[in-house]
């Protein structure tokens, strides 16, 4: 699960997505993505369904969210 602004940061960068691609993508605004991206090491405060929208545009570019002791991302491997 997305859970801070820099994993949120990683996941976009490894993606090669930029800001605006991905509030496209997730149906939200740039300036909600650069929010999120702004919180850092801390802890997401935006909504469930904003996080979701956000996590499933990248999930849809071949990002995984890894949440073991620490917050990651990945590329999925490719078949």
């Amino acid at each position: 699960m997305l859970t801070t602004g820099n994993q949120l940061k990683a996941a976009r960068a490894l993606a090669g997505v930029e800001q605006i691609a991905l509030a496209e993508a997730s149906g939200l605004s740039v300036g909600t993505i650069r929010n999120m991206e702004a919180r850092g090491s801390e802890t997401l405060k935006s909504g469930l369904a904003t996080i979701t929208a956000v996590q499933r545009a990248l999930e849809a570019a071949g990002v995984e969210f890894l949440n073991g002791d620490a917050p990651g991302v990945r590329l999925r491997p490719r078949a």
